[in-house]
């Protein structure tokens, strides 16, 4: 009996799982066990195992827009039955787009097992029967229903015995099923979408993508899932798929990379730490290194940038005449540097505002009066210079012949440097889409790419610094270059001033005519210099005549006995200081002369440019639209609002920096053909005034990948998700979306 027994034990510890591979059509399918022997009352896992043919997939436990996951029927011969098995763990899937943007699906393509727990009953012995049938669908150009039969034996003794292969294989699949996440998750409406926010350990660190795979079909499955991290966990903004009202419970997996957790999220507050860092879309760098200099070279085509471009011209023609081919191309190097160093510097304040708030957006310096400020009065000097207005001193002239006969590289360094700062903000063709793709991206490509935009801004003046050919067909010097010269001046003072519609949109009217009355002093102080050095006695009297007439005029009106001293104490102190200029020698009465002409040109700066420090901001204006349609202030409440009455929606993200905003308002948004299209077909019109810094517009540039402003939405009726609209607009493509719609 022991020699019997003894057998016995050898020939099942030798058993494997008798298992038969299917060949169902379009995959190999097998039941597979971990035990070639169980013992009674074990829990042994199962696997359901697919092996697909090339360029075929089935589906997961929720299947996204189409398809069906695969299910097990039992026979009624087999051992195992319903009560005895368990569901089916399911491995993190894969995304399978069906139709780009419009059916995205959930499954696995290749080679899958999809693992699941029986429990052996008590009073099993010898052998264990398996049998039944899978049903599934498989796609790959088209759908296909396949089944295929199951049947599996293992034996059933006192001592386990596995089987190797088939558990590796097994174990594998349940190494990859999501654990549950051990952190907190909610979600909460914000707009007509869902936030999502998960906080924990496994979703910190070097993290670069996520996805959210739905259990259920709460939300469009198809749709953009803009993703931000920070350090606490991450946040994915989500689109319904119906109403937007919360659902009871929206639960899933949130797939990180290579790795996935499943969560169960509960309504509430986004959690804090979950946002900063967005997630960074694969890219073509080279790509959006060759849009970027295409943009850069655009810039130079801007009315705010053709001024400056002309101070480096007309000192090309100047050394050119001369023969100095060595100047134009040592000044045409300098004047890139110049761009490249700007741009390098924004550059740099990108990548610290990303760093310091989680976004950073294009032309923000212009956000700020102090940069807005220090840019018109900047701007108003050198048209006071191209008019011929400062002429004074040697020191100061030989800067502006610095600038204009280009003898001085500092002064073609500092020209494109100007170039850079006035015109880098226009983000006009090409640069929208390249910068929104590089700002999400690291600081590397950041900077690769800004340098890029710099090149092709600087590359037209490069050229023609380098071929002697270009610089043969320049015209002779003559009389017409000091002409030329003063009219550039007036689109420099042009310029100035649409900045400071800018500076009276970000800090109020008072701001402006601040700047305006420091503009006055600055001219004052050019004037009185030149004027003191040659008179500078009878400057100094004249003024003490004019500054005669308040005091008389608090004499004339005084009620009380303070004024009527204080304006007499006054006048008195003009009436001496008259008689002590009238008795000084002609030298000190210059210099007083000349050290008031500096405080007025130190006043004329520092006031203003102080004043902008302390500026409160001006109250929120919609930028001023001349038009038949009414327009209203954007915000992702009010779209939902517009969405639920099924209106067509058209919102404009501006700013009054933005030449390209300002252009796009006047060549096709304020005509009559688009302004009758609106009001024919009920389009809503809402504005995103970006002139002052607003970190709701901010996101919303981020979300749909866009830099900075222009740029444009155009919500269909009744439809979630808009489509985004080039940055130059024409009648006939917007009157040509209210057509359609």
């Amino acid at each position: 009996m022991r020699i019997l027994a003894i057998l016995i034990l050898s020939w099942l510890s030798a058993w494997q799982a008798a298992a038969q591979s299917v060949d169902a059509g379009r995959a190999q399918v097998e039941l597979i066990s971990e035990r070639s022997v169980a013992v009674p009352g074990e829990t042994v896992w199962l696997g359901l195992s697919f092996e697909l043919d090339p360029g075929w997939h089935i589906y997961w436990l929720n299947a996204g827009d189409a398809g069906i996951p695969p299910s097990i029927s039992w026979a009624e011969t087999s051992d195992l039955t319903t009560d005895l098995a368990g569901e089916f763990s399911w491995p993190t899937p894969e995304l399978l787009p069906i139709v780009e943007g419009e059916i995205m699906d959930y499954g696995y393509s290749d080679f899958v097992v999809l693992p699941f727990p029986i429990q052996v009953p008590e009073d099993s012995t010898g052998e264990f029967t398996a049998t039944g049938r899978t049903d599934y669908l498989i796609c790959k150009d088209i759908c296909i229903p396949e089944s295929a039969d199951l049947n599996l034996s293992f034996g059933v003794g006192d001592t386990q015995s596995p089987n190797i292969e088939d558990a590796s294989l097994i174990s594998t699949a349940l190494a990859d099923v999501p654990p549950v996440f051990d952190g907190e998750a909610r979600f909460t409406k914000r707009g007509e979408s869902w936030v999502l926010s998960a906080a924990g350990a496994a979703l910190t660190g070097d993290i670069n993508e996520a996805r959210f795979f739905p259990d259920d079909h709460d939300i469009k499955h198809a749709a953009d899932q803009p993703v931000s991290f920070g350090e606490s966990g991450l946040q994915l903004v989500l689109t319904p798929s119906g109403p937007t009202d919360l659902p009871e419970k929206l639960s899933g997996i949130i797939k990180i990379g290579e790795s996935a957790v499943r969560i169960d999220p509960v309504a509430g507050d986004i959690l804090p730490g979950t946002s900063g860092r967005q997630q960074a879309p694969a890219i073509n760098l080279a790509g959006l290194i060759l849009l970027a200099m295409i943009g850069g070279m655009i810039l130079n085509l801007m009315p705010c940038v053709l001024p400056v471009l002309s101070i480096k011209a007309l000192g090309f023609v100047h050394s050119a005449a001369e023969g100095q081919a060595s100047d134009v191309r040592r000044h045409g190097l300098w004047y890139t540097a110049g761009v490249l160093t700007c741009f390098a510097g924004l550059a740099f304040a990108v990548i610290a505002v990303r760093a310091a708030t989680g976004i950073a957006t294009w032309g923000f310096w212009l956000q700020d009066p102090l940069v807005v400020t220090a840019l018109i009065l900047l701007l108003f000097v050198i048209g006071l210079w191209l008019l011929g207005w400062i002429e004074f001193g040697s020191s100061l002239q030989s800067v502006g012949d610095s600038l204009a006969q280009k003898q001085g590289s500092a002064g073609a360094f500092f020209t494109g440097a100007l170039a850079a700062v006035v015109g880098a903000p226009c983000t006009g063709p090409f640069l929208g889409a390249a910068l929104g793709a590089v700002l999400t991206q690291s600081d590397l490509s950041i900077f690769i790419v800004l340098i890029a935009m710099g090149f092709g801004m600087a590359l037209p003046i490069l050229l023609l610094s380098m071929i002697p050919g270009l610089q043969s067909r320049l015209p002779k010097p003559g009389a017409w270059m000091d002409t030329l010269k003063q009219v550039f001046a007036f689109p420099m003072f042009l310029t100035a001033a649409w900045l400071l519609s800018v500076l009276g949109a970000l800090s109020g009217y008072r701001s402006a005519a601040i700047i305006v009355a420091g503009a006055a002093l600055i001219a004052f102080g050019f004037w009185a210099l030149r004027a003191g050095r040659a008179n500078g006695k009878a400057l100094l009297l004249s003024l003490l005549g004019l500054a005669t007439v308040l005091p008389v005029f608090l004499l004339m009106s005084a009620s009380t006995g303070f004024e009527f001293l204080t304006g007499g104490a006054w006048l008195l102190g003009l009436i001496m200081a008259f008689v002590v200029i009238a008795r000084l020698p002609a030298g000190p009465v210059r210099g007083l002369a000349q050290a008031l002409a500096a405080a007025a040109l130190i006043g004329g700066f520092a006031w203003p440019v102080w004043q902008s420090t302390s500026a409160v901001p001006a109250t929120a204006t919609q930028t001023a639209y001349q038009a038949g349609y009414e327009t209203e202030a954007w915000s992702p409440e009010r779209v939902a609002e517009l969405q639920a009455e099924g209106r067509a929606i058209f919102v404009d993200f501006t700013a009054e920096w933005c030449a390209t905003c300002q252009a796009n308002k006047l060549q096709t948004l304020q005509t009559r053909a688009v302004s009758e299209a609106f009001t024919s077909a009920n389009v809503a019109f809402l504005v995103a005034d970006y002139t002052r810094p607003d970190p709701v517009i901010a996101a919303a540039l981020k979300e749909h990948n866009r830099a900075g402003v222009p740029m444009y939405l155009w919500y269909e009726a009744g439809a979630a998700r808009p489509e985004v609209l080039p940055e130059i607009l024409s009648v006939g493509l917007v009157t040509g979306l209210v057509e359609a719609n």
